[in-house]
């Protein structure tokens, strides 16, 4: 199985998806590690990535999940797959993905955007990234309104709940 953490900028992917991972002993992939210099340079001054400068980035991604499924290993992947193309371009070529939607209010995510350390993505970006968002159409949905520990018992459950796929599990 191959679990995609997705959201906006700041929603808490990385801090779920390494509890889900650790719970599962599955690995973990942060697809922030996986941006060009360019592109986190560009994140940093503020400056919206284009789709020009998403692709060769998702199709890393891409490569590294079908390389898991290829082994026989499921994985987790913390990444903002804010519009339908790019999820679709995330999950070419494999065959067991599950998506997982973080969303909460602009207000509280931005809360945790200014009490955020050491991370390059400028906060001034949020807006362009809620502006981005589609919110996917089959997904495990969560709500970001408890601590991390509590929002990745809610996606374990909701991943092993009977055809669980769109619902807001609070």
């Amino acid at each position: 199985m191959i679990v995609i953490v997705m959201g906006v900028t700041g929603v808490g992917k990385t801090s779920v998806g390494q509890l889900v991972a650790q719970r599962a002993c599955w690995a973990f992939h942060d697809a922030d590690d996986f941006h060009s210099a360019a592109n986190v340079e560009k994140m940093r001054a503020g400056i919206p990535l284009t789709d020009d400068d998403r692709w060769p980035w998702l199709d890393r991604l891409n490569a590294v999940l079908r390389d898991a499924e290829a082994k026989g290993a499921s994985a987790v992947l913390a990444c903002s797959a804010l519009k339908q193309r790019y999820r679709d371009r995330l999950e070419q070529g494999l065959h067991d993905v599950r998506w997982v939607y973080l969303h909460g209010t602009a207000d509280l995510i931005r809360s945790r955007l200014q009490a955020r350390k050491g991370h390059y993505m400028n906060p001034a970006l949020l807006q362009s990234q809620f502006d981005a968002l589609e919110p996917p159409r089959e997904s495990v949905s969560i709500d970001v309104d408890a601590e991390p520990e509590v929002l990745a018992e809610r996606v374990w459950s909701a991943l092993h709940a009977p055809s669980a796929t769109t619902r807001d599990d609070r």
